[in-house]
């Protein structure tokens, strides 16, 4: 059992003396984010840890996708399946692969509203401005799933005219196109990109040909706005992802051929954004809907009745929406307040009945800055109503409520050097089949538990942020305290329900530098080693006094990035994901035994070459990416290998 309780006080000091060896102005405190606070605000009165990853790191990525990205960040625990499946991990809590999004543990969002799905491996960077992560709760502003952390993906709004086109290939027969591009014309903004990239069977770092692993995947993305009257502006924004005939290898890790996977997303809102001219009052509105689906398919098995082809499985969620906000500068006090709502339809295989999910909330955000800024105090209130209804021949429904409060503070001590903490709640509602189901599979009955609470946990937190010049760093420490876990219950008379039973402790600290050497030796070109760190100090379950599982305690990227400044870079990622537990279902045994999943080290490389530019016929680069490039045999789910080395080359044409 993991008990390494470390000492904050003595990284928190380090980092605070540091500030005596710069001298020139800040960097990070000026940069402006949105998900904290539903509003554009500086970084210096965000009391949240708050990464950032900018269109710049995204372009230097190997990564394909959102999950690639966040592993390349060590954000967390990283769970990666062949076939188009990611599930990403903060603090020890995790997004839900598919289905209802509502019942993960970490909340993705497309530009400030629910993405509709926590499968990362759905949501590609290609149109993507930047992306926010606040870790901890994110439940006062965006609701249930946000308890280890909130992840918005920020898509693209054109500045100005431009087009792209690129085209790639690599090992195991990968390839990929894409085109996309912006323009302004008058009032009017669109940016947007079309892609397709596909992959054959890969092998492992052991050199084993890892069979019916290959896919192939469609994304959308575009972002559009009519502006009008002085600050006011109507927008649309489409994003869909299509993943087909992908891989999957069969049940504990036997390579079945029959299988494979389809999944696809997409989603679109309509937005209408304003600010007054004259007073100090800003405002949103916007209603999206979209749908979420995943099938899975056996071409050996029979069908069953009212399965269409060879599916043997199957998920589909219907999502639409609604929020609201307002916000008023009153003094030195901003306050905000709105609602949101929510209502999803879902439909799976593994239950006969479809459920129906509404989820309205309101909510108050508020924050004043003190002497002349340097103390910002941080506090919001929320109220969540959640009624569930098991659709016929059950008919059953059934209701809940929480309430969620949340307080920070940000003191900037120097105006390079910050201190923050903050304390925050997170939850997440019991599902449809958890509060009202009623059904037989297999000669098992199972029935809901009105009487469920929502799964909580409360959050303290004290953390640094420092910049000066090119000298970036961030160190937060936490406490995470888990209640009310819901777990399957079996009766003596042998029907399955669910109970409220179940509390952990997650603690540890996160930490983020990075340096410049270049500015400080006077050097033209950007030379700018970095470290970013997720460590766990602590993540027992309280009920059985053991670590929790799937869990890793250490998560590290480290690199270096060098970029002269006209068209040549290059970069280096390190990320390293420690060992966790896992149950071992290979081993056909019961109860399923524990083991370790073993650490993984995994290095990509890339570098990009803009080797011609004219003014007339725009500019052409050369990209190239080693991924894995010491060919490490790993895994981040036992039984599921992962790519071995592997190459790639594109060409890119700008104008």
């Amino acid at each position: 059992m993991k008990h390494r309780h470390v000492v904050l006080v003595c990284p928190l000091l380090a980092v605070a003396c540091a500030a005596e060896s710069f001298a020139t102005a800040p960097v990070l405190m000026d940069e402006v984010v949105v998900t904290a606070s539903r509003t554009e605000e500086s970084r210096k009165t965000v009391s949240a840890n708050v990464t950032v990853i900018t269109q710049e790191d995204i372009q230097q990525s190997a990564s394909r996708n959102l999950g690639d990205l966040l592993t390349e960040k060590a954000v967390g625990t990283i769970r990666t399946y062949p076939g188009g499946m990611t599930v990403v991990g903060l603090r020890g809590f995790r997004t839900d692969t598919h289905g209802n999004d509502l019942q993960g543990h970490v909340l993705i969002l497309l530009n400030g509203r629910r993405a509709g799905t926590g499968n990362a491996a759905k949501l590609l960077t290609e149109n993507v401005e930047r992306i926010e992560i606040i870790r901890g709760p994110g439940a006062v502003q965006y609701g249930s799933a946000g308890m280890g952390g909130v992840i918005n993906v920020i898509t693209r709004r054109a500045k100005g005219k431009s087009l792209f086109m690129e085209g790639g290939a690599g090992s195991f027969a990968a390839h990929k196109l894409s085109i996309g591009g912006t323009t302004v014309a008058d009032s009017f903004d669109f940016s947007g990109s079309v892609s397709h990239s596909e992959q054959d069977d890969y092998k492992t770092g052991s050199g084993r040909n890892y069979g019916n692993t290959a896919n192939q995947q469609r994304d959308v993305s575009m972002n559009a706005g009519w502006s009008f009257a002085e600050n006011n502006r109507l927008g649309l924004i489409f994003t869909g992802s299509d993943i087909d005939d992908a891989g999957s290898p069969g049940y504990l890790n036997q390579n079945d051929l029959d299988d494979r996977t389809d999944k696809d997303n997409y989603s679109v809102d309509f937005s209408y954004t304003g600010k007054s001219a004259t007073a100090p009052y800003q405002w949103m509105a916007r209603y999206f809907f979209g749908q979420d689906n995943n099938s899975w398919f056996d071409g050996s098995a029979s069908n069953p009745d009212g399965w269409d082809d060879d599916t043997i499985s199957k998920n589909k969620t219907n999502q639409q929406g609604a929020q609201a906000h307002l916000s008023g500068q009153f003094g030195s006090a901003l306050l905000t307040g709105g609602f949101d709502w929510l209502d999803y339809e879902v439909e799976n295989t593994w239950t006969p009945n479809a459920a129906d999910y509404a989820n309205p909330a309101v909510f108050l955000l508020g924050k004043n800055s003190l002497f002349d800024e340097q103390l910002t105090i941080s506090a919001g209130l929320r109220h969540d109503w959640y009624q569930v209804k098991v659709n016929e021949p059950v008919g059953r429904d059934a209701d809940a409520s929480h309430f969620t409060p949340q307080v920070g503070l940000a003191w900037m001590i120097t105006k390079e050097f910050k201190l923050r903490t903050q304390y925050a709640q997170g939850f997440m509602l019991p599902s449809a089949d958890q509060l009202s189901a009623d059904f037989t599979n297999f000669g098992t009955r199972t029935v809901g538990n009105p009487d469920l609470e929502p799964e909580t946990n409360s959050t303290y937190e004290l953390g640094v942020d420092f910049s000066r010049s090119s000298f970036n760093a961030t160190l937060t420490g936490f406490h995470t305290d888990f209640e009310d876990k819901i777990i399957v219950d079996a009766l003596d008379n042998g029907t399955r329900t669910w109970k409220n039973l179940g509390d952990a402790t997650i603690a540890g600290f996160e930490g983020e530098f990075s340096y410049d050497l270049g500015l400080l030796m006077g050097w033209s070109w950007e030379l700018r080693p970095y470290l970013n760190l997720t460590l766990l100090t602590e993540y027992e379950d309280e009920t059985t006094g053991e670590d929790l599982q799937q869990i890793s305690d250490s998560n590290i990227s480290a690199g270096l990035i060098a970029d002269n400044g006209d068209g040549l870079s290059f970069r280096l990622n390190i990320a390293y994901m420690g060992s966790q537990l896992v149950q071992d279902w290979e081993s056909v045994a019961s109860p399923v035994p524990l083991v370790e999943l073993d650490a993984s080290t995994v290095t990509d490389a890339t570098a990009s070459w803009r080797f011609y530019q004219n003014d007339q016929l725009g500019a052409f680069s050369l990209r190239g990416e080693a991924r894995n490039l010491f060919d490490e045999d790993y895994a981040y789910i036992k039984g599921y290998p992962l790519p071995g080395r592997s190459f790639f080359a594109a060409l890119r044409w700008e104008y």
